[in-house]
């Protein structure tokens, strides 16, 4: 650092996002004795900078979050930094054990080494003589049973501590950690995704009385909750999800919690009705008893007199009239409703006597057993952003009055029994995902859709439109997923396709498309999002940055919306789902079971990062491009059922991700690839159907005096009217001969005249004719070539 020589009395050092891999730190720099604060986050350093850094005595805040930091911790230098009080090394490469010399960091009050490779004793022995330690992170580590006997209770008293996703041995104890029942002073407490066992560690309430956040989520904690009855706790968050929790929600929760602010229980075995306690809490905002078996009604209270702006309820057994529960949601913002047994029909309401909640912005009714039309009133609702009424039983067409849902971004209305057309005047103007799949809707897309420039996905699987794709199609400049599948779309690929450069999905198959595959699809990016995204890590801030702490762990936790964007899409001859981070990889295009024509266009082989293609069951003709060995990302290639012929390209053997490949029934010739990488997983079915292939997998070696130009030759010569023609011959052949006997045998029957000479002729040949040996020459080839 000499440049900073000159900075004589400089505390604080900001030099984060910078490539600082050769940073030299002197030990007679000037700066070295005022030094209090360094931040290096995300920047590129050599791990060799702890070991200098010592110099810094003065040093207080060292944060190396992000810098690609790898291999063990160095037993010197930075442990000379005994006024260190905040120490952050997360989201590293660094492994091994931790180096003794972390006794000397005696002021140490915050400490984050998550999202490394460390093993960290289970006793927690490395820390347990820092007493002023306050906050730990240690997250997404792995915890490893002690190289000796250990049993001395830690120093410290911990405020925070996040121990998220460490247990990963299934031979380490199942426990909760032994230390934790000596800490007293606990205000945040993280135990997440650890696999850990036993009953709900509720003694962990009952030891700090100033815990204020307990996420015990993912664990394996069994049989009923149990609170402490005399308990009046602080806690304002509290999430046991994804456990194996059973029995009925305590009915003392609401007293045990009465400052509860975010309550999280699903993905459990709870039972019984909804405690009615919950609709008089005055702070409660978010609850989610999702994932239960929860039964009964919906308490009105619940959500017209609470505080509540997110209640999920989805998937248990609860029942009745959904529509007092949507109407009575005064401030709540997200509801939650699917995968229940409310039934009945939603239209029987006096719209006079309501007004629609206009807190409201998201709605999931999906999965029910709802059913009648789809109902006018919830055109009142302006301000609703996402709807989902998918997987009822909703029948008649989509009203009108849906155009008026000018906020809407997300709508799902798919299998169901929806009929008719498509409004036309459906194009909200921030409208990004639409599923309409599976139901009987019919007629040309006319107007719908158009000019909506914010939609990402537009699913129409499953319907009866007709008519072609419209022209105006380019228009959906931000169109990254078009779903037509399974529909009576006749009439040419639009090259308008090929304006939509955000595309990457793209199913087509099962409808009457004819004509040539358009060539400028080779020149789409398929995008998608095609970037890794970057998951920030959790800083364990100070005591009195808590708040923030809280909020960060929720937008870690808890999506801003449970109404997921899952895209049905089929590769590897399967139907997959897919959503979340995935669906932002995936690419495929899918045009099989069309009637499309012509020469596949080499220019495909440009889509370098597409993940499927499908060409399957069309009348395409001419080869196989080359070109495709460019298709380096490619998982599915299926071009069987059409009329390709030549030579399968020796030069896809270089598609090492290639697990599904198909040239089925076609009239290709000559070898196939050689049996190396992935092609020597695939079996007989992936090239049947073509007479003229040969190689092992086929059980038919390869002639070296039949050129390929030579079974070309042939297969021309004979071509596929040559096959035909010896198949049509055949057939003729032996029916004309059954038919001709048939008729002989009935008539002798009948006429007995004629039977009587018929016997006589046969008399006759046997004693003066003698069979042609040209006759059994012929007769005998004909049946053999038939047979």
């Amino acid at each position: 650092m000499k440049d900073l020589e000159a900075f004589i009395n400089l505390r604080e050092l900001y030099m984060s996002y910078n490539e600082l891999k050769d940073l030299v730190i002197h030990q007679d720099s000037n700066v070295s004795s005022s030094l209090e604060e360094i931040y290096l986050d995300y920047s590129t350093l050599n791990t060799n900078i702890l070991q200098s850094i010592g110099v810094f005595a003065s040093l207080k805040i060292l944060s190396l979050s992000n810098c690609g930091l790898i291999g063990p911790l160095p037993n010197q230098g930075w442990c000379d930094l005994r006024n260190l009080e905040v120490l952050d090394v997360s989201e590293n490469a660094l492994e091994g054990m931790l180096p003794h010399c972390f006794i000397n960091l005696t002021s140490l009050r915050e400490l984050d080494i998550s999202r490394n490779h460390f093993q960290i004793p289970l006793s927690f022995a490395p820390f347990a003589n820092l007493s002023n330690l306050k906050a730990l992170s240690i997250n997404e580590n792995k915890m490893v049973l002690e190289p000796s006997f250990y049993t001395s209770i830690p120093k410290f008293q911990l405020e925070v501590i996040s121990l998220l996703k460490c247990i990963t041995s299934q031979q380490l104890s199942r426990k909760v950690p032994t230390f934790l029942y000596y800490q007293y002073d606990l205000r945040y407490v993280d135990l997440s995704r650890n696999n850990f066992s036993g009953t709900v560690p509720t003694w962990l309430l009952e030891n700090n009385t100033k815990l204020e956040v307990l996420i015990l989520k993912g664990n394996s904690f069994t049989g009923p909750l149990s609170l402490p009855s005399a308990l009046n706790s602080d806690v304002s968050f509290f999430d046991i999800s994804q456990n194996k929790v059973q029995g009925q929600i305590p009915s003392n929760i609401c007293s045990t919690f009465p400052h509860l602010r975010e309550l999280f229980l699903s993905k459990n075995a709870f039972e019984g009705n909804i405690p009615l306690c919950l609709s008089g809490m005055k702070d409660l905002s978010t609850l989610d008893l999702s994932n239960n078996q929860l039964y009964g009604k919906v308490p009105e209270e619940l959500i017209a007199k609470g505080s509540l702006t997110i209640l999920r309820l989805s998937n248990n057994n609860l029942s009745g009239n959904v529509v007092p529960v949507i109407l009575s949601a005064n401030g709540v913002q997200h509801l939650y409703l699917d995968g229940n047994n409310f039934s009945g029909e939603m239209t029987n309401v006096d719209v006079s006597t309501f007004e629609f909640p206009n807190s409201l912005s998201e709605i999931d009714l999906s999965n029910n057993k709802l059913h009648g039309k789809l109902p006018r009133w919830i055109g009142n609702a302006s301000f609703l952003q996402r709807l989902a009424m998918s997987n009822n039983g909703f029948e008649g067409s989509i009203p009108m009055e849906f155009c008026k849902l000018n906020s809407l971004e997300f709508l799902d209305l798919s299998q169901n029994n929806l009929s008719g057309s498509i409004p036309s005047c459906f194009n909200p103007p921030y409208i990004e995902h639409v599923h309409l799949h599976g139901n009987r809707l019919r007629g040309p897309l006319s107007l719908a859709f158009y000019n909506s420039s914010s939609i990402v996905t537009l699913d129409l699987r499953g319907n009866n439109l007709t008519g072609s794709i419209p022209k105006w199609i380019y228009t959906l400049s931000s169109l990254s997923v078009l779903l037509l599948k399974d529909n009576h779309f006749h009439g040419k690929v639009p090259v308008e396709l090929c304006k939509l450069h955000s595309l990457s999905i793209i199913d087509l198959s099962q409808n009457m498309f004819s004509g040539p595959i358009p060539s400028c699809l080779g020149n789409l990016s398929l995008p998608m999002q095609r970037k890794k995204i970057l998951e920030t890590g959790f800083y364990v801030p100070s005591i009195e940055e808590y708040e923030t702490t809280l909020n960060l762990r929720m937008d870690s936790y808890y999506p801003d919306s449970y109404l997921e964007e899952v895209i049905e899409f089929t590769t590897k001859s399967g139907l997959f789902l897919y959503e979340g981070n995935i669906l932002s990889y995936m690419t495929g295009i899918d045009l099989s079971c069309n009637n499309l024509t012509g020469h596949i266009p080499p220019e495909l082989g440009n889509l370098s990062e597409i993940y499927s293609l499908n060409l399957s069951h069309n009348k395409l003709t001419g080869v196989i491009p080359s070109s495709f060995a460019k298709l380096h990302q490619i998982e599915s290639l299926d071009l069987s059922y059409n009329n390709l012929s030549g030579e399968i390209p020796n030069q896809l053997v270089e598609l090492n991700s290639l697990e599904d490949f198909s040239v089925a029934y076609n009239n290709l010739s000559g070898s196939i690839p050689e049996p190396k990488a992935q092609f020597g997983t695939f079996i007989e079915n992936s090239y049947e159907g073509n007479p003229f292939l040969c190689g092992p997998i086929l059980h038919k070696s390869c002639s070296k005096t039949d050129s390929p130009s030579t079974i070309s030759t042939v297969s021309e010569d004979k071509g596929e009217d040559g096959l035909i023609d010896t198949y049509d011959f055949c057939v003729s052949f032996l029916v004309s001969y059954v038919v001709v006997l048939l008729t002989i045998f009935v008539v002798l029957y009948i006429n007995p005249y004629w039977r009587r000479a018929w016997f006589s002729l046969v008399g006759k040949c046997i004693t003066t004719c003698r069979y042609s040996n040209v006759g059994n020459f012929l007769t005998y080839h004909i049946f053999k070539r038939c047979v």
